[in-house]
């Protein structure tokens, strides 16, 4: 039997025909087409210089820590529950001793107006509107009183590199204290700096040098060169002098003596929490706990000091087992889409640190491509959370999550012999 042909009803038609409006802002135009951090990603590497943008996605060596890390939260299964309504979905937690909308916040990033010239301005204020931490880093590119200024009721944390000179170091400890910065990161996994091999292959230094290279590379984005040569000069947060590459200038300024004495002389200088950032080891991770710090920080620091370092994610349920009732737990490194915070949490970290996603939002859009990356996470998280039937954070837990096996150590003839 034949289907009876009529002709289009104009009515119909008019129904079916629906003309989009144009979006005029192009800032918005392209971030409406981003639905993910990988969208951002991709959208911030054709607006930014190779260079600058290589610094923020790269990491040391061959980058196999990295890849490691991105590839242990593909390499997980998730549970859902049956039949448990989710109709509120309550993102929140408590963390160090204060309240974050979302389960996670900024980690610290170096030198973030090199990537887009609202860097830290950014970084702070969407962080603040969103109700989550902002961690400014040693290195960042606006002080600490300009975070204060740009978030003052919000939550900001400041990340500590140990210099040589310590009297850097402890006079910005106290401006941070000053400033009402809640919480201390103390970041022990760089004593001298990481082989980041893209930086020396690109020829990247603080600041930018105008090269034949660097002029080829701007010319389809002369946007990044005109924001960057009129807007205030770079200043750093500990730098007094800049010049050179980054491994240069870690080399110069930072400590690779420092110990545990010199966390007890920062213990007694700051009034706030301490968080011990780049836990490496469960043996390290008990350490800090009997050292009695607040709170410590699983991390290779992004795969950009030592390749093939172990990958936080596999790291995490045997710390959350063994201090997960004596210590804060957080995690970063290879932190991309909400289902690997959600993944976190459920296997025991209290709190995550994103730290490449909000600089390729910064690179993407500026306080916008920031924004941006918040509301793509937390609609992740939220989208994950329902489909697991978990209606909290405090509700997801190992049962939630298995981590499938790809890399098992091999037994070693010594251990062979033990047994």
């Amino acid at each position: 039997m034949s289907i009876k042909r009529q002709l289009p009803n104009p009515k119909q038609l008019r129904e079916l025909v629906q003309f989009k409006k144009p979006e005029f802002n192009a800032v918005k135009r392209r971030l409406d087409k981003a639905l993910t951090v990988e969208d951002l990603r991709k959208i911030a590497e054709r607006r930014t210089p190779k260079a600058p943008f290589d610094y923020t996605d790269g990491s040391a060596e061959g980058e196999i820590s990295y890849q490691r890390a991105r590839q242990a939260f593909q390499d997980i299964e998730f549970h859902p529950e049956i039949l448990k309504p989710t109709p509120n979905i309550d993102t929140s937690v408590e963390i160090l001793g204060g309240p974050s909308a979302l389960p996670f916040g900024t980690a610290p990033t170096g030198f973030a107006r090199m990537m887009q010239t609202e860097g830290e301005i950014a970084g702070a204020g969407a962080a603040g509107a969103a109700g989550i931490p902002f961690t400014l880093s040693t290195l960042g590119t606006v002080s600490i009183e300009e975070v204060k200024a740009v978030n003052p009721q919000g939550r900001n944390w400041f990340q500590l590199y140990l210099m040589k000179d310590r009297d850097i170091s402890y006079g910005l400890v106290e401006r941070a204290a000053a400033a009402g910065f809640d919480t201390l990161f103390f970041t022990v996994d760089t004593p001298i700096p990481g082989n980041r091999m893209r930086d020396t292959r690109n020829g990247f230094s603080i600041p930018p040098q105008l090269t034949v290279k660097t002029v080829l590379d701007a010319l389809p984005r002369p946007e990044w060169w005109m924001n960057f040569l009129t807007t205030p000069q770079l200043e750093f947060a500990s730098l007094a002098n800049t010049g050179g590459t980054v491994a240069d200038l870690i080399g110069a300024a930072f400590d690779p003596t420092i110990s545990e004495t010199d966390l007890d002389i920062i213990r007694q200088m700051w009034p706030g929490k301490i968080v011990i950032k780049g836990i490496q080891t469960l043996k390290d991770a008990q350490r800090m706990v009997d050292a009695g710090v607040d709170g410590i920080v699983l991390s290779n620091h992004g795969g950009r000091q030592l390749d093939r370092a172990p990958v936080p994610f596999h790291l995490l349920p045997d710390v959350a087992r063994e201090l997960g009732n004596d210590t804060t737990i957080m995690l970063d490194t290879g932190v991309t889409n909400g289902a690997d915070i959600v993944a976190a949490h459920a296997l025991g970290a209290d709190f995550v640190l994103v730290g490449r996603a909000w600089l390729y939002g910064l690179m993407a859009g500026g306080r916008a491509g920031v924004d941006k990356m918040i509301e793509i996470m937390s609609a992740e998280i939220r989208r994950t959370m329902g489909l697991l039937g978990a209606a909290s954070i405090e509700e997801l837990n190992p049962s939630h999550v298995t981590q499938l096996t790809r890399l098992v150590p091999r037994e070693t003839s010594s251990r062979v012999r033990a047994e």
